[in-house]
């Protein structure tokens, strides 16, 4: 039996004409499959990445992360580790904008589009960046079997919205997330504790299968202040996180999960956020 508060399945999409996200991740982790640097450079190379993609970065591999459901789930503070052998490392493959970038690593593989100053910044949707992220992980999928690693195993997927909401008027001050966030209590009116400086918080969401209800995945939600790289304004940057299993097999059971962890999302961006904010960016129909 399992006790965790599940969230309810998704019934309505309200979309924002003006919507305050700065990137979106789309991404699967997958058992590692032995891959070294030089086959990252291969599969670049062979399936075409490099066409578009021309700019290379080498950073640190990320670590597996696995969404479980035993009462477990707080994760430890990255700590030192010991390896026999050097990591493969994570490479970033960069467009020419800066807007969209594929990461990969010898258990990873990602598709990021990201606000980039003084790039075009056309935000893609999740739509919009769903097709190309498959169509790589496709492509990745068939390098590694003619590479004799056999078949790719996802065991995560997650979908990432990063938000940067401004005041717009509807607030001013970090001590007002109030005004942004309806979960949030207004600041007391008397005694030592009235406006903060400033609010952050984290909270997390479990959704289960649409049929059995069994926990399948979580909505990571953060918030924390900041300010704009433009113009120094003050910021809330708003971090939506879904992940957890494939709903099946292959390339099919990934983009299935995707698609419901993008509507919870959408849905819940709406939930956690005022209707003043909304207004701000264009609220329109619900489909």
């Amino acid at each position: 039996m399992y006790n965790h508060p599940v969230l309810a399945p998704e019934a309505i999409r309200t979309d924002f004409e003006r919507p305050p996200v700065v990137e979106l991740v789309l991404g699967v982790q997958f058992e590692p499959i032995g891959l070294t640097a030089p086959h990252l450079g291969l599969f670049w190379q062979e399936s075409g990445l490099r066409k578009r993609f021309r700019q290379v970065k080498q950073l640190p591999a990320l670590d597996p992360v696995v969404e479980k459901f035993d009462g477990r789930q707080i994760q430890p503070p990255p700590g030192m580790k010991f390896l026999e052998e050097p990591e493969t490392p994570r490479c970033w493959f960069v467009d020419e904008t800066g807007n969209e970038l594929v990461q990969l690593q010898a258990d990873r593989f990602l598709h990021n589009w990201r606000t980039v100053d003084g790039a075009p910044n056309v935000y893609p949707h999740f739509e919009g960046l769903q097709k190309p992220f498959l169509e790589g992980f496709t492509a990745f999928s068939d390098f590694a079997a003619r590479e004799g690693f056999g078949d790719i195993k996802p065991n995560q997927c997650e979908v990432t919205y990063v938000n940067h909401i401004r005041g717009a008027g509807v607030w001013e001050g970090f001590g007002q997330a109030d005004r942004v966030f309806p979960l949030i209590s207004a600041p007391s009116t008397s005694g030592p504790l009235t406006t903060p400086e400033d609010v952050r918080f984290a909270t997390r969401y479990v959704f289960g299968h649409e049929v059995t209800g069994e926990p399948v995945g979580r909505l990571h939600v953060t918030v924390q202040p900041g300010f704009s790289r433009n113009d120094g304004a003050e910021i809330f940057m708003l971090t939506l996180l879904a992940r957890g299993a494939p709903e099946g097999a292959g390339a099919g059971g990934v983009a299935r999960f995707m698609e419901r962890a993008h509507r919870l999302i959408v849905t819940s961006f709406e939930q956690l956020t005022s209707a003043a904010m909304h207004k701000v960016w264009g609220k329109n129909h619900a489909r």
